[in-house]
């Protein structure tokens, strides 16, 4: 008899690091947090390991190239919004060509921002898990409700 196992979406999102800065992109007209920065991410495809879909994404919204030696997963969160979600967290210093906005139809702005100094408008999941990397925590729950003490 087979189970009915629970699922949800899985989403990569890469941190690409220049010193104590990190690549911020302004979502445009895509119907989702337009208007605020999130980081480059995009969602793995059935059969696709999370460090291809970040090369996929890298290659597609910013038109580079990332050796695989070059990423090193820095979190994980268990996200709560329109559904439950898991989000990889990866995070890269070396690439190859020169970043560009290549999906200008989804994006309005790259800029480097500092991780300490972020503008006010990041996304609050994306800006916790940038937080939690720049901390050196590596999972987080986000979205869901605390998790009450057991009494006694």
């Amino acid at each position: 008899m087979r189970k009915n196992w629970h699922t949800m979406p899985v989403a990569v999102h890469l941190f690409f690091m220049k010193g104590a800065e990190i690549l911020l992109l302004r979502r445009y007209n895509t119907g989702y947090e337009d208007g605020n920065y999130s980081v480059p991410a995009g969602h793995v495809e059935s059969g696709e390991e999370v460090s291809a879909a970040a090369i996929r994404e890298a290659y597609e919204e910013c038109g580079i190239v990332i050796d695989p030696k070059d990423l090193h997963v820095v979190g994980v969160m268990h996200r709560k919004s329109d559904e439950e979600r898991i989000d990889f967290f990866l995070k890269t210093t070396s690439w190859c060509g020169d970043i560009i906005n290549a999906e200008p139809q989804k994006c309005d702005e790259l800029r480097w921002a500092d991780m300490d100094n972020l503008p006010d408008n990041v996304i609050p999941y994306v800006r916790k898990a940038i937080e939690n990397a720049r901390d050196g925590q590596w999972f987080d729950s986000f979205g869901f409700e605390p998790v009450p003490a057991p009494s006694r």
